[in-house]
């Protein structure tokens, strides 16, 4: 072989070698995530997702893609955002809420999503929480169960309450359970309960109605399209002297007198394990659903003296932070 010959050839090989190479490399994973609100009122869900994946040896951007889709406070807009993440051929899709969880499931039967719902077994997403049979898997903060706690404990705080209105989307399925068993658990308690919608067409209407002088208790539900509403419903509750609880646990170091719910912080890092496994060739349908052990107490003392609340110590030695 000539000389001028092998260099040519040495050279291609050279050439083709890295590109054989990059081609047998495998491919970044892609992730959907949807959210049913605005960007920023998902903190919960990316701080914990985000340090869940880091945990877990990935960084966005470098060897995971992480395609976020935000409604903006727009429901009707979730479907074609997943529709959206689908035709990008996501490996996994993440599905914040009951709403959004259930139209992923119509959108796809094939595509894994882990998914975050109050009660996934009684919403349909899954068989039962040991194997949930399908391709869907994830985690139950337990909200269903604990909706009749928050009116219980906002009772014991508040003993001279009796309205207490409820903030609640009657989209959510998961809110609907939430709202039907604190109806049944309130003339036991001596209380009557007011039922008010946050579905966009009606917030002005609801607020109008908590400004009203009857009512003297207020449950926040734990619907994502309330998340964005807190700092407006802490300064109304301020104005108008009103016990709330809140499902949210930073709302009480914002003002709130009290929240009660599990650490969505801890929920969503164990979600990215749900993630993780799925990548590494798990099946949703063999993942079983893992429900909230964490839930949490937290009062705001320097907003129960504003309120002119003696809180009982009894209350304050289960709560998880007291803030005076």
């Amino acid at each position: 072989m000539k000389r001028r010959n092998f260099i040519t050839l040495l050279g291609g090989a050279v050439v083709a070698w890295p590109l054989a190479a990059r081609a047998q490399q495998p491919a970044v994973p892609r992730v959907g995530y949807v959210w049913s609100g605005a960007r920023g009122t998902d903190v919960y869900n990316q701080t914990g997702f985000r340090q869940g994946l880091a945990d877990r040896g990935y960084v966005v951007g470098r060897n995971l893609v992480l395609e976020e889709r935000y409604a903006d406070g727009k429901p009707e807009r979730v479907p074609a955002l997943i529709a959206e993440l689908l035709t990008l051929n996501v490996d996994v899709l993440v599905t914040p809420g009951t709403p959004t969880s259930l139209a992923a499931q119509r959108a796809t039967s094939t595509v894994p999503i882990v998914c975050m719902s109050g009660d996934p077994v009684r919403m349909g997403l899954v068989a039962s929480l040991a194997r949930p049979g399908g391709n869907i898997t994830g985690l139950s903060p337990l909200s269903g169960e604990y909706g009749v706690k928050w009116l219980e404990l906002l009772k014991e705080a508040a003993p001279k309450v009796h309205r207490v209105a409820v903030l609640w989307n009657p989209d959510n399925p998961t809110n609907a359970n939430q709202v039907e068993l604190v109806q049944k658990a309130a003339p036991a308690l001596g209380l009557e309960l007011t039922a008010l919608s946050v579905r966009p067409a009606d917030i002005e209407n609801s607020f109008a109605a908590l400004a009203e002088t009857g009512l003297d208790g207020l449950i926040v539900t734990d619907d994502p399209s309330l998340i964005p509403l807190i700092p407006r419903l802490i300064a109304l509750t301020a104005e108008r002297h009103l016990p709330a609880i809140y499902p949210f646990i930073d709302s009480v170091r914002r003002g709130g007198l009290m929240s009660y719910s599990a650490n969505l912080f801890k929920l969503w890092q164990r979600a990215a394990g749900y993630v993780d496994r799925i990548l590494k060739g798990a099946r949703p349908a063999e993942l079983p659903v893992e429900q909230a052990t964490d839930v949490t107490l937290n009062i705001n003392l320097k907003t129960a003296k504003a309120l002119g609340l003696d809180i009982p110590m009894t209350l304050l030695g289960r709560a998880d932070e007291v803030i005076e």
